[in-house]
């Protein structure tokens, strides 16, 4: 199975199905996804805790939902002694990802040591299963580099989720194999950095992204909505809309790109879990 024979026009670069106010109603909101056409959707868990939930909606949902597991950096100092078993328990049965996992300056009381050893970790278990990475970073865009560029990377590449990195560190990361993808929230108009950023992303470096439920639209953009959640995942195809326009691109042609770029990174997930 590959990203670009789903059937639907949009994919899901980032998000997090497994979330209250979403795991609860999958069906629902699966089915309002597919009436706006979306297909592929990566959902990223991020502690122990909801690795099950990610595991239980990737066998509920073959082709729709391409799990991936990693303890992200606001959850490094409460992890359990054994959480790298058990991760690597859940990569040993299904096709999945590793993610969302990276490193956090913005946090209270965030470890910087604790942070880069568990990263590490979860990037050299991504390079030896040879399986995408996806990374949340903030305020640590150096130490990122740093980090990226110290380690082998799995071949398929890796994303930087929400990128909110500088134009001028695109090119260093994009060659050592990293995708950037656009998220909703950045529409906001306070946020005109964020949107030139975007226009400066290598086109075949592109995705777009949810992050639902926590990264809401503005609110005139929003066509899906739901009770208790900042964002619902059928907005995506709205985010395409808005990306394609700042981008200065046709919504057919930038679509196509990025399927083709989704299809690089977790293509070879989704024919795994096919």
């Amino acid at each position: 199975m590959d990203a670009k024979d789903s059937g639907a026009r949009y994919a899901d670069a980032h998000m997090h199905l497994q979330a209250p106010g979403l795991f609860d109603r999958a069906d629902e909101v699966l089915a309002r996804c597919a009436e706006a056409g979306i297909g592929f959707m990566v959902v990223n868990g991020t502690r122990e805790e909801d690795w099950e939930k990610v595991a239980v909606l990737a066998r509920a949902f073959p082709g729709r939902v391409l799990p991936s597991f990693g303890l992200h950096p606001w959850h490094v100092n409460d992890a359990s002694e054994d959480w790298r078993e058990r991760l690597v328990g859940y990569l040993d049965v299904m096709p999945a990802g590793v993610g969302e996992v990276g490193l956090d300056r913005w946090i209270p009381g965030n470890d910087p040591e604790r942070q880069e050893e568990a990263f590490r970790f979860q990037i050299r278990l991504a390079a030896a299963r040879e399986v995408p990475l996806s990374i949340h970073c903030l305020r640590a865009w150096g130490m990122m580099r740093d980090v990226l560029s110290s380690e082998r990377l799995p071949e398929c590449g890796f994303l930087l989720h929400s990128y909110g990195g500088s134009a001028e560190l695109l090119p260093d990361f994009a060659r050592l194999g990293g995708y950037f993808s656009f998220p909703g929230s950045y529409l906001e108009a306070r946020k005109s950095e964020r949107r030139a950023v975007l226009r400066a992303i290598p086109g075949e470096r592109v995705l777009v992204e949810t992050d639902a439920p926590d990264m809401p639209l503005p609110q005139d953009l929003r066509r899906f909505h739901l009770e208790g959640s900042a964002n619902h995942p059928g907005n995506l195809a709205v985010v395409y809309e808005e990306a394609a326009k700042v981008r200065g691109e046709s919504l057919e042609g930038f679509t196509a790109r990025v399927g083709e770029n989704f299809s690089r990174l977790f293509g070879g997930l989704a024919k795994r879990a096919g």
